[in-house]
């Protein structure tokens, strides 16, 4: 097994494995983060602890802080591949790894709980809530890596820029994947003249990256596999984890929790974008419409195993998956899995049949080239 702490070797690793191609603009981005690899080996002995000797080391730093790295381009072209490699054999023990739709809900929530504890008088007025919670960061990341920077809500345009500030002016070191440029971010947003210097702060401190290429390498991969498999068998279950392993591009799968309204829905096996679980975890708990929301924006493939018959007999279990399938279809996400039956076949007889017909038109819809080619998260119908 090819062992590294170096992401230029892994990823040359791949390209000789054959797991992936040679690309110009991957190893341009590939090269500047082995850079900032190196370098952060160097930051780091500056750094040393986390928490209060951490800050205290920010004041009297030797070393300046190393300049980000922002990774931007279209569908499919390798950046969070790329991120994930860079991650994944970095020798900073203090580093966090999240999707940025999380860290700002996380963000929110904390800013809300400081602000209660403050009309409540258990912390002082006086407190920026806001710097508190950069030092709470701080305590326990000083790398920070975001997959799918972007900014829509208005809310989170305000909030950014102190939050960014503060975390930058405290050592902190930021690589992020997006699909836009900087330039892009917010536009035409409400008050977008406010938003402005946090765009400014970002190309100050972060290397800006193009992934420039023709070619979508997700959508590739993607037309190269059976998406609907039947029956679910094991033979099928195998097909579906080398689809895995393929889209993932063999990256080793973690565990994700994503949170909804307080609570938490735990998949086990995801990479890449990409989650692999089956009908029972999905569809036989009491999931309802927000968590599959909230699934179907985090992730742009979702592998299903195991999807039994379906009828009166586990109405709802069938009701879920049908909320399930309008989600992923809304957000286009790609959807790959093993049935008991094909689409028109797995729900036909008695109350229920009648509704699934919808269901099962956006499952054979869901496997044209035409879906499979749209971007995760468009609204085109």
């Amino acid at each position: 097994m090819f062992v590294t702490t170096e992401p230029q070797l892994a990823y040359d690793e791949l390209i000789r494995s054959g797991e992936i191609r040679a690309d110009p603009n991957q190893q341009k981005a590939i090269s500047l983060l082995q850079e900032l690899h190196k370098e952060l080996d160097l930051y780091g002995q500056q750094m040393g602890q986390t928490g209060w000797r951490a800050r205290l080391s920010f004041r009297n730093r030797k070393r300046p802080v190393p300049k980000g790295i922002y990774m931007w381009g279209g569908v499919g072209r390798g950046k969070t591949m790329l991120m994930d490699l860079f991650y994944d054999h970095s020798n900073v023990s203090e580093r966090k790894h999240v999707h940025f739709h999380a860290f700002m809900q996380e963000v929110h929530r904390r800013v809300h709980a400081f602000r209660e504890a403050q009309k409540s008088g258990k912390v002082s007025e006086s407190r920026d809530p806001v710097q508190a919670l950069a030092k709470v960061i701080v305590d326990q990341a000083w790398l920070l890596c975001f997959d799918e920077f972007h900014v829509t809500d208005i809310g989170d345009a305000m909030i950014l820029g102190r939050l960014f500030e503060a975390l930058l002016e405290m050592g902190v070191v930021i690589v992020t994947t997006s699909n836009r440029h900087p330039n892009d971010l917010y536009k035409d947003g409400l008050q977008r003249e406010r938003f402005l210097p946090f765009i400014d702060m970002l190309t100050k401190n972060m290397q800006v990256i193009h992934l420039d290429s023709d070619i979508d390498y997700r959508l590739e991969r993607l037309r190269e596999l059976d998406v609907y498999l039947s029956p679910a068998d094991a033979a099928a279950t195998a097909k579906l984890e080398n689809a895995f392993h393929g889209l993932t591009i063999g990256a080793v799968p973690k565990t994700r929790v994503i949170e909804v309204n307080g609570r938490t829905i735990e998949i086990e096996k995801c990479a890449e974008g990409v989650a692999f679980t089956n009908f029972a975890a999905m569809c036989e708990k009491p999931l309802g419409p927000g968590d599959y929301l909230a699934i179907a924006d985090v992730f742009h493939t979702f592998i299903l195993d195991r999807i039994p018959k379906l009828g009166p007999q586990n109405r709802d279990f069938a009701k879920r998956f049908v909320t399930l399938i309008d989600a992923l279809y809304d957000h286009k996400t790609k959807f790959i899995c093993a049935a008991e039956a094909p689409p028109t076949a797995l729900y036909t007889k008695g109350d229920g049949a009648f509704e699934f017909e919808r269901t099962a038109s956006r499952l054979l819809e869901m496997q044209s080239p035409e879906y499979m080619a749209l971007p995760h998260g468009s609204k085109d119908s």
